[in-house]
């Protein structure tokens, strides 16, 4: 069995060739990136592949038998992109498909869920056996900007007292790996997120407790929240995003309590404490 898996130089990319080759022998694994000298150091067979140059693809999936594809972050261009590695995919004759979308995409308030809920769409009519990894979100979305919090004395956002079922990238790493690790000839969906739900008041709570600082959580409205979020330098449709997100969030978008990602990965998720801990150490 051949597996490849794109974007393996992202963030998420990395920890699930990592995860892998736990799993299986490195010989069977392929790394695909845009710039294939940034995965040398994966310890795997690397190739070039570009979501955007689709001459790239059909080349880069020769003799694979099973395909992660982990979503662009080209918002705006995603469904172009992933159609354009589904339909090399099948040519190439991959036997399946695994890909990471987003909690409940089908049901989601969030606009985030858009792309992802019509790329789901493509991989069903492509025929190939497909396993949906909807990732709820990375517990570092919020711990990778704490130092900054902190500094600064508040949390802020617009999530108001929704939970949020968050996880690592580890975690959702994990779980990728073991999916793809494992031949399946059945279609499946999976909704993946954290064991223990948290509001970011709570985040709030925990931060002042491990810094010994207290630090509050501020709840805004949408629009002035995405004002913030442009005056730190994000372009205006991202932080447009971004406080929708939260909206969502506030609307139960994000909470869930299933558990199939700790069942995949055979452990409790890793726990908000110990998330915090390790982004005020660094």
């Amino acid at each position: 069995m051949t597996i490849a898996v794109t974007g393996s130089t992202g963030q998420l990319g990395r920890l699930v060739i990592e995860k892998l080759k736990v799993r299986v022998p490195a010989g069977e694994i392929i790394a695909l990136a845009r710039d294939p000298a940034k995965a040398a150091d994966l310890g795997v067979a690397v190739r070039a592949a570009d979501y955007a140059r689709p001459e790239t693809l059909g080349p880069a999936l020769a003799g694979v038998d099973t395909l992660l594809l982990i979503s662009s972050d080209a918002i705006g261009q995603r469904l172009v992109q992933h159609g354009a590695v589904i339909d090399a995919a099948k040519a190439a004759g991959v036997k399946r498909i695994a890909y990471t979308s987003i909690l409940r995409a089908d049901a989601s308030p969030l606009v985030l869920a858009d792309e992802h809920k019509a790329t789901e769409a493509l991989i069903k009519a492509s025929g190939l056996t497909y396993a949906l990894l909807r990732n709820g979100w990375y517990t570092e979305n919020y711990t990778g900007s704490l130092a900054g919090a902190v500094a600064a004395g508040a949390l802020i956002g617009a999530s108001g007292e929704g939970r949020i079922s968050a996880a690592t990238r580890e975690d959702y790493a994990e779980a990728a790996a073991a999916v793809i690790a494992t031949p399946d000839a059945e279609n499946r969906v999976y909704e993946l997120a954290g064991d223990v739900a948290f509001t970011r008041a709570e985040l709030a709570a925990e931060v002042s407790r491990q810094t010994g600082k207290t630090i509050p959580y501020n709840d805004l409205p949408e629009a002035e929240y995405a004002r913030i979020l442009e005056s730190f330098g994000l372009p205006a449709p991202l932080a447009a995003i971004l406080a929708q997100s939260d909206t969502g969030a506030a609307e139960g978008g994000l909470f869930d309590d299933g558990r199939q990602l700790s069942a995949l990965i055979g452990r409790p998720t890793t726990p908000l404490s110990v998330a915090v801990a390790a982004a005020l150490a660094g």
